[in-house]
């Protein structure tokens, strides 16, 4: 037999012949691409059936279109672009659960205006006005105000008359989530008050588990979800684990958002304790918690480099908090070692300050940061990517014979030295003794322990400076 391998000439031609094919499973020698699919599934209004099919989307006017005007999806899509104009978007439109609650806020106006003003309301950080004239009466003001906010494209709820001189908001996705809509009022025009009610009584969020099953098949590098609740978190957890699994092969991190306090954060984190999941904490912040996840999820996405930090990226789209929400040191060293993510204002701009996983103790209910910083399970994911990439392209059709240990070791061993050459791992050398290629006692198998020393980032510098005279 030829110890030249052919795919498509055989050693049986007797036929006076000059054959040629091409093999390229030795064509590609360099690491595969690290593009980012990112998966938004959040609630859509007029939903007719429990979830859509998912939905490649390319820009917000799309995702208004699909989704309906002001949805959490549609406001979602248009956060996450805002963030990351190249993001590789798709989404599943959720329907409201069938037992839903929509949360509810309301503005009360009393009195005429005496001297002309600007009346401003503002929900989930976006302001509606108009000019209120002299000798206007709050029934004129609260009809006038309905127009201005039902018109509004990215409004997140359906303004009414409660009463002639009563504003009500709705939220138009049904379930606690309505219950994150911030609402401030501002009111330059004399002889007129307002009184706001923040909006509440929300309740039964939509549910994401069925639509996270019916794209199980596909694989999403970065999930996003708008919830907080415990349900929807432990079912974005389950999913993870299950299409990250060796079997399945889809490795994935999702991504949540907090704007509540440092201490209902870190029991929620503390529920979830995974190495895929990250919780983005902006204290106070006027936006909801699925506002702060489609930025942090398009930021986290925009990073191709698994290894490299996300320190100081800024997460645009979220309104700059006022002195009084800023976190203390304190506050924000103690959220790190219990797997929230903090967001900070830095030079009046919102910045990640340090991304990290909600993974925090062991089976055994042990302190253990080794899944701390979200870039090591990304890193090890990149790892995992290029090695199965590589294998895949040299032995589609190998034998089991004793030359594929040398020969899957040196491929092995190529790719680990590219992946030091970009920082992504180190110390190949050091430690490539503990690469094992061995033939299983199945001798249609071959087991390989491969080591990966990821690269950490730079989180803290110390100085200590020596006073000379």
């Amino acid at each position: 037999m030829s110890k030249i391998e052919f795919e498509k000439i055989p050693n049986s031609i007797r036929k006076p012949s000059v054959l040629t094919e091409y093999n390229n499973k030795d064509a590609v020698t360099t690491l595969p691409t690290n593009e980012q699919e990112v998966l938004i599934v959040a609630p859509m209004l007029n939903g007719e059936a429990a979830f859509t099919a998912p939905q490649k989307i390319f820009s917000d006017v799309e995702a208004e279109n699909l989704f309906g005007k002001g949805s959490v999806a549609h406001l979602m899509v248009r956060q996450a672009i805002q963030n990351n104009p190249l993001i590789r978007l798709t989404v599943v439109g959720l329907k409201d659960h069938e037992a839903g609650i929509a949360a509810t806020g309301q503005v009360s106006f009393t009195g005429t205006v005496t001297y002309a003003g600007v009346v401003r309301i503002t929900i989930a950080g976006t302001a509606y006005e108009i000019a209120a004239a002299k000798g206007e009466e709050a029934q004129a003001i609260v009809a006038r105000l309905v127009n201005v906010i039902n018109a509004a494209s990215y409004s997140p709820v359906v303004a009414s008359v409660e009463s002639e001189t009563t504003l009500k908001l709705t939220s138009k996705a049904k379930g606690e989530i309505g219950n994150e809509i911030t609402l401030a009022t501002r009111n330059t025009a004399t002889g007129l008050t307002l009184e706001a009610r923040a909006f509440d009584n929300g309740q039964r969020n939509a549910l994401i588990a069925p639509a996270l099953a019916s794209v199980a098949g596909t694989h999403y590098n970065v999930i996003i979800s708008p919830f907080s609740d415990d349900e929807n978190a432990l079912a974005l957890r389950s999913h993870l684990e299950s299409v990250s699994a060796p079997i399945e092969d889809k490795p994935a991190i999702g991504v949540m958002g907090w704007r509540g306090t440092y201490a209902t954060g870190t029991t929620l984190t503390a529920s979830l304790n995974s190495e895929r999941i990250i919780v983005g904490w902006y204290k106070g912040a006027t936006e909801s918690n699925a506002m702060i996840a489609a930025g942090l999820g398009a930021v986290i996405a925009g990073e191709e480099d698994p290894a490299r930090p996300l320190n100081t990226l800024e997460v645009k789209g979220l309104t700059v908090v006022d002195d009084s929400q800023k976190p203390l040191f304190s506050e924000v060293n103690q959220a790190l070692y219990h797997g929230l993510s903090p967001i900070e204002v830095v030079a009046s701009r919102v910045q990640i300050t340090r991304a990290i996983t909600t993974y925090t103790k062991n089976v055994t209910n042990t302190d253990d940061p080794s899944y701390l910083d979200l870039t090591t399970i990304r890193t090890l994911d990149y790892v995992r990517k290029a090695i199965q990439t590589r294998q895949r392209l040299r032995f589609p059709r190998a034998k089991n014979s004793h030359r594929i240990v040398a020969k899957v070791r040196s491929e092995i061993l190529d790719v680990l030295y590219q992946l030091e050459s970009e920082e992504v791992i180190e110390n190949v050398e050091a430690w490539k003794n503990r690469l094992l290629v061995v033939r299983n006692q199945d001798p249609t198998y071959l087991d390989l322990e491969i080591p990966a020393d990821v690269v950490n980032g730079l989180h803290v510098i110390r100085n200590k400076i020596t006073l000379i005279l």
